[in-house]
C-alpha cells in the first residue's frame, strides 16, 4: 500500500522458481500472501557487502537485496541448483532459493532474492552459531558479542561445550545431507560457506514460561 502508483514487478524463472518452492513443501498462494499481506520488516543490520535484508510480515521467508551482477550469478547458479534440489527431493541444507524479482520503482530497479528462513517463528532461538569447521581467526567480536542474539562461530561452540545431541538417526541423517552438499559446492568451486545453526534451549525455555506465568499471576 505505499508503493507509488507507477511500479512494475518481474519475476525472473517463475516456472524454475515455482518448482523449486513445491520441491520444498510451500504452497504458492502462502508465499505469495506472506509476501504481500503486510510492509517487510527491516533487518536492524544490513551485510558486509551492503545488501539489505527484510523479513516477510510473517518472518517465513528473507528478502535480500542484490546488484544486477547478483542477479547474472544467480541465473548461472540456478543451471546446477535445481537439478540438485530435484536429485535431492528437496533435501538439503542450502540455502532455499524461492523467487527473484525486479522491482522497477520511477524508473529506478531493484532486484531481490527471496529464501526461506531456517529458524522457525514458533520456537525461540537461544543461541546461533555460523560454523566453518576452523578455529583460526573464528570467534565472534566483543561487539557482535554485545547483541541480545549474536552470532558465535566456531570457538565459542567449542568454549560452550562443542556438542548437539540429537541420537544417530538424525545425526546419520544430516551428516548425509551435509556430505553430499558440500560435494555439490565442491564442484561449482565454491569454498567460503558454512553451517548456520540456531539452538533452542528447552530448559531455559521453560525457565522463560515459568517466570512469565509467576509475573501475570502476580498482576492478577
Amino acid at each position: 500500500e505505499n508503493l507509488p502508483s507507477h511500479f512494475k514487478v518481474k519475476e525472473y524463472c517463475p516456472l524454475v522458481f515455482r518448482n523449486l518452492r513445491e520441491r520444498f513443501g510451500i504452497d504458492d498462494q502462502d508465499y505469495r500472501e506472506s509476501l504481500t499481506r503486510s510492509e517487510p520488516i527491516p533487518f536492524a543490520n544490513s551485510g558486509k557487502s551492503g545488501a539489505k535484508f527484510y523479513y516477510s510480515s510473517d518472518k517465513l521467508f528473507i528478502i535480500k537485496t542484490l546488484t544486477s551482477e547478483e542477479v547474472e550469478q544467480m541465473h548461472s547458479l540456478l543451471k546446477q541448483y535445481h537439478p540438485y534440489v530435484v536429485e535431492r527431493h528437496g533435501k538439503t541444507l542450502l540455502p532455499q532459493y524461492l523467487g527473484m524479482l525486479r522491482l522497477t520503482v520511477d524508473g529506478v530497479e531493484h532486484y531481490m532474492v527471496v529464501t526461506r528462513n531456517v529458524f522457525s517463528n514458533h520456537l525461540k532461538i537461544h543461541r546461533k552459531y555460523d560454523l566453518k569447521g576452523s578455529t583460526v581467526d573464528r570467534e565472534a567480536s566483543d561487539k557482535e558479542k554485545g547483541k541480545d542474539l549474536p552470532t558465535l562461530k566456531d570457538n565459542d561452540f567449542l568454549r560452550d561445550g562443542g556438542r548437539i545431541y540429537i541420537g544417530e538417526e538424525a545425526k546419520a541423517k544430516l551428516m548425509e545431507t551435509l556430505t553430499a552438499d558440500s560435494e555439490f559446492l565442491t564442484k561449482l568451486h565454491l569454498m567460503d560457506y558454512s553451517l548456520l545453526l540456531g539452538v533452542h534451549d528447552c530448559e531455559k525455555a521453560e525457565q522463560e514460561e515459568k517466570e512469565k506465568t509467576d509475573s501475570q499471576a502476580a498482576l492478577a
